[in-house]
């Protein structure tokens, strides 16, 4: 259990992701006793045991998945009817995601990208910042951040591919907003978030359903923020991050986004909202 714990602080050290497996309760014969664990990282690496076998197998499916959408869970299973194994007991196994904060990938070291990474790492997310101009994407601006000098397209390539993931476009150009937007659409993620106008929202969501066809907007929130009537870079920031920490929490919030954005297939330009 000791190399468990010390790989769950190496994975919050580092700002990882993994998923730690503890087994809450058992009846029976088991291969484990209450209180096992078995952690999955990210990578692949696995650190402890839940007894092995199939209950093992079925376990690290598990983990994989809360790796994906961050969602911990209690699961069940009879060894015998459920598994096929002869030791015929009974295990419940607490699944939880082992992480520093939720992930969020910030695209854009502008003024409103330097205030929404301060108070996004303020409330718990593991930011990173991802702009390769280095006269903006310092330390100094960014503290508590982790930071990458180079270009928003590489990155995006290399980045793992989490299903938990939180991204937030917010640069200085409307053709690299664009090229992001479709880049984060075709990645697992649990939220996508773009600054700009309604004009300029829908122009860009139009123009990538026109070449790219059907693109799943469920999780695009644009314009991004909750409708505080923000102005100021600060204000702007205090209307991104809350609308982050409302879905978080799952509590109303009125969004500023396109509501059209909501479904996977409706089309966008079609809507009163076009001429906004």
């Amino acid at each position: 259990m000791n190399d468990v714990i010390q790989a769950m602080a190496e994975v919050v050290r580092q700002g990882g992701l993994a998923a730690v497996a503890t087994v809450t309760a058992s009846g029976g014969s088991t291969p484990q006793r209450v209180g096992a664990k078995l952690l999955l990282t990210a990578d692949g690496r696995t650190v402890g045991t839940v007894g092995g076998g199939r209950i093992e197998r079925v376990v690290l499916e598990a983990l994989g998945q809360c790796i994906e959408d961050g969602k911990a869970v209690v699961r069940h299973w009879h060894l015998d009817a459920d598994l096929g194994m002869c030791c015929g007991g009974r295990m419940e196994v607490f699944i939880e995601p082992v992480r520093s904060g939720a992930p969020l990938w910030l695209f854009g070291a502008g003024h409103v990208g330097a205030a929404t990474a301060v108070a996004a790492a303020a409330v718990g997310f593991a930011v990173t910042v991802v702009d390769e101009r280095p006269e903006l994407n310092t330390a100094e601006r960014f503290p508590g951040c982790q930071r990458r000098l180079e270009p928003p397209d590489e990155v995006l390539r290399e980045a793992p591919r989490n299903g938990s993931d939180w991204l937030l476009i917010i640069t200085h150009d409307h053709r690299l907003d664009e090229q992001l937007l479709l880049a984060c659409l075709q990645r697992p993620h649990r939220y996508v978030g773009m600054i700009g106008s309604k004009r300029k929202v829908l122009r860009i969501v139009d123009r990538l359903r026109a070449r790219h066809g059907a693109l799943d907007t469920s999780r695009l929130y644009a314009p991004v923020g909750l409708d505080l009537g923000a102005q100021t870079p600060a204000e702007i920031a205090i209307s991104i991050v809350a609308e982050l920490v409302a879905l978080r929490r799952d509590a109303p919030g009125v969004h500023m986004r396109l509501p059209q954005l909501a479904s996977a297939t409706q089309p966008v330009s079609d809507t009163q909202e076009a001429g906004s």
